[in-house]
């Protein structure tokens, strides 16, 4: 009896043991958190290879929808509000489709979140679909890729690329209205951000002058900040005021080496011999 209760024991303790078996996933999941606009996207998918197969028209026919992955459902999560295929995608998790053809895919934001199979896709629940062409690539991409490119304060494009192809959907946002609007509510008030107004001024070609007005109200709370004076210096010299640039880009220069600031030592060492 103390045997067998040995033998059960074992083959018991065997089973626990295999069912707790962990092995590598042959489609690893993966999950990107982009920082796009004022916001993030975010993009969860899993991740086949190709491991010596035929994938488009074969493993992956033509016509027909596509997870755009494998194993889970491939998802997509905006922030806020986007642009996509000319049409505004409010904020939300979405589920992201498609279907592969030789010379052009139709990309599909869904609102269905778990879509795994074609049978289970519903084209009632579509929120955008979007034409994208096929691009060949000259090296063929053994594990597939989903990810951001050419990203901007206001656009980004969606690459998926797999084997010897890829496609590109643009992503736009409507950053600059959100932001001027922002400034303008809190203009005049105490905590009025003077730098990242500026700055924001600065890149985006909106009215220099005001944008060193609010340099040098950020320099008078940070008198030392050596990237304020830089930013001061490149407004000015977008003014064509050189003189001026030049004793702003000396002076943020002379805070950048007591700030051992090598980086903003050479900005300024530039933009002065560009000035010359």
């Amino acid at each position: 009896m103390k045997l067998l209760s040995l033998l059960c024991l074992s083959m018991a303790l065997g089973s626990v043991g295999f069912s707790q078996l962990k092995t590598p996933a042959k489609s690893p999941a993966q999950t990107i958190v982009q920082h796009f606009a004022l916001s993030t996207v975010e993009l969860s998918y899993s991740r086949p290879s190709v491991n010596g197969r035929a994938i488009f028209g074969d493993l992956v026919p033509y016509g027909k929808v596509w997870r755009t992955g494998a194993n889970a459902a491939t998802t997509i999560t905006f922030g806020e509000e986007v642009t996509i295929g000319g049409k505004k995608i409010p904020a939300g998790k979405y589920g992201l489709l498609s279907i592969p053809e030789q010379n052009q895919w139709t990309v599909i934001l869904t609102k269905q979140t778990n879509v795994t199979s074609p049978n289970a896709y519903k084209e009632s629940e579509d929120v955008v679909r979007v034409k994208a062409s096929v691009q060949r690539l000259s090296a063929p991409v053994e594990t597939m890729i989903i990810a951001f490119d050419n990203i901007k304060a206001n656009s980004m494009n969606l690459i998926i690329a797999w084997d010897r192809t890829a496609v590109t959907v643009p992503i736009t946002a409507d950053v600059d209205a959100k932001v001027m609007s922002l400034i303008n509510q809190l203009n005049g008030k105490d905590d009025f951000p003077y730098f990242e107004a500026a700055a924001y001024y600065l890149e985006n070609g909106k009215d220099l002058n005001k944008a060193v007005t609010w340099f040098n109200k950020a320099i008078e709370k940070s008198p030392n900040a050596f990237w304020i004076h830089y930013q001061k210096a490149s407004a000015l010299a977008k003014l064509g005021k050189k003189q001026d640039a030049i004793s702003a880009a000396n002076k943020s220069m002379q805070f950048a080496k007591e700030a051992k600031s090598d980086d903003y030592i050479s900005l300024n060492e530039k933009l002065i011999a560009s000035l010359n």
